[in-house]
């Protein structure tokens, strides 16, 4: 079944090598027949966080973010692919997702981590797992870890161990199942609140 998915990438570092763990997942939704759009921060670069999405007036709120919330609103599903700073998640992602709340509501996410050493970024993964519950997108059991990112892929997502394909198949495999469930139900009656957020997240379709 089609989804339309999300795949936000967090790093917005000069020298980036994150970026091909993104497009390599793109690559792989939009071969299973899902509607893939990629939020990367450079092409999407928003202030510190000051005021939230849902705390501007309906079309008031800056350009950038209108345009960031006309895609998570209706999405089914968000792959979220963060790299590791100091033990954390990156502070472009961390800002990024902070910038809106009921819009992520009742979607799942799944997360991708990646580092340039030999343990993928789980740590970072930990944290961010916390995160994503609290702002209403619980993630899925699996991550997709992706040690030293800088020889896992070419410049353009192609991965140089060819087994990846095998295990990201498994990955994407249950977040299809989390993210069909879970739009199957998103009309049932939810009490955490009650927005304008939460009705346009019942109604995209």
């Amino acid at each position: 079944m089609k989804l339309r998915l999300l795949v936000v990438y967090g790093s917005v570092r000069s020298e980036r090598r994150g970026i091909r763990a993104a497009r390599f997942i793109v690559s792989e939704c939009r071969t299973r027949g899902h509607e893939v759009a990629l939020v990367d921060p450079v092409e999407y670069p928003l202030p510190l966080l000051d005021k939230m999405y849902k705390e501007y007036p309906k079309g008031g709120a800056p350009a950038v973010m209108e345009r960031l919330a006309a895609l998570i609103v209706p999405a089914d599903g968000v792959v979220v692919v963060s790299g590791e700073y100091n033990h954390s998640i990156p502070p472009a992602l961390s800002n990024l997702l902070d910038h809106f709340l009921e819009e992520w509501f009742w979607k799942p996410s799944a997360i991708v981590c990646y580092s340039a050493g030999p343990f993928g970024g789980v740590r970072a993964a930990m944290q961010l797992r916390m995160m994503l519950a609290e702002i209403g997108t619980v993630s899925i059991p699996s991550l997709f870890p992706v040690p030293r990112v800088q020889d896992a892929f070419a410049e353009d997502g192609t991965p140089t161990d060819p087994s990846m394909r095998t295990r990201v198949t498994k990955f994407l495999e249950e977040l299809e199942w989390y993210g069909e469930a879970l739009r199957t139900h998103r009309n049932r009656p939810k009490e955490r609140c009650e927005c304008e957020a939460e009705t346009l997240v019942g109604k995209a379709r």
